[in-house]
């Protein structure tokens, strides 16, 4: 019997999944670019890497890096081209968080650590905080619980009060923690252009026990939402999230 063929390793999960030219949004026909391509132009085309660098990171050959990213370049060409919508979905490949999240620079947040570098391999994650739970409004959450990883496991914990900032002074608060990694549930575009800024990798959309959101993301197994936003609320204190059902502090998934 042949041995199951192992999928290409993807350690970035597009923030922006489709993509359209002004005038063509409601295009019928669109190009598929699957994750896999994504991945080798995100490695060499914004990380810098090598054909060889890039195939020892999603762990193929050469030959198949190769393969892929000429393929992935043709169809970014017809999107710049044509004009066509593309969408970035499906493909062969395997998520691996923990092992490409460690030793990140700030100067590059979405690039894994190339050949020799990544050192101990010890990231600090923060998550919004409330009662145990991902707290669901990013810019009104009083606390972060910060988690320090090493080695794929969490070493340490501890309750970062925020003192009442909001918004883009929370991206410098994470910034001063050494912060790496935020998993939060609903974020307004302000605040994430500021993550952004600050070199901080962002995991929006997320619902649960706050330990367990971590541990599962450790696993390369977060359930997250790249998309998930969250606008102001008009609710009261205490008031539930009617659309939804979801108790204060937000919704799950996008605020309206």
């Amino acid at each position: 019997m042949a041995r199951p063929r192992k999928g290409r390793r993807v350690c970035r999960m597009p923030l922006n999944r489709e993509f359209y030219s002004n005038g063509r949004e409601a295009a019928e026909h669109k190009i598929l670019l699957t994750v896999d391509e994504y991945e080798t132009i995100r490695l060499m085309d914004y990380c810098g890497y090598t054909q060889a660098e890039c195939a020892k990171q999603m762990q193929v050959g050469r030959a198949t890096v190769q393969t892929i990213y000429t393929e992935a370049r043709k169809k970014v060409a017809r999107f710049l081209v044509e004009g066509m919508p593309i969408q970035i979905a499906g493909g062969d490949y395997e998520l691996c968080m923990q092992d490409c999240l460690a030793g990140q620079s700030i100067s590059q947040p979405s690039c894994p650590p190339r050949n020799g570098e990544g050192g101990n391999h010890r990231m600090k994650i923060a998550v919004t905080h409330e009662n145990g739970q991902v707290f669901q409004h990013f810019g009104h959450t009083k606390e972060f619980k910060v988690y320090e990883v090493e080695d794929g496991k969490i070493v340490s914990s501890e309750i970062v009060d925020t003192n009442g900032q909001g918004h883009g002074a929370l991206a410098g608060l994470l910034a001063d923690e050494d912060i790496k990694v935020l998993i939060c549930g609903g974020i307004g575009g302000g605040a994430r252009n500021a993550l952004a800024q600050a070199g901080i990798e962002l995991y929006p959309g997320a619902v649960g026990d706050a330990d367990e959101q971590v541990a599962s993301f450790i696993q390369g197994k977060l359930v997250y939402d790249p998309n998930t936003m969250c606008n102001h609320h008009s609710h009261a204190e205490g008031e539930a999230c009617g659309e939804h059902g979801h108790h204060k502090g937000g919704c799950g998934h996008s605020c309206h």
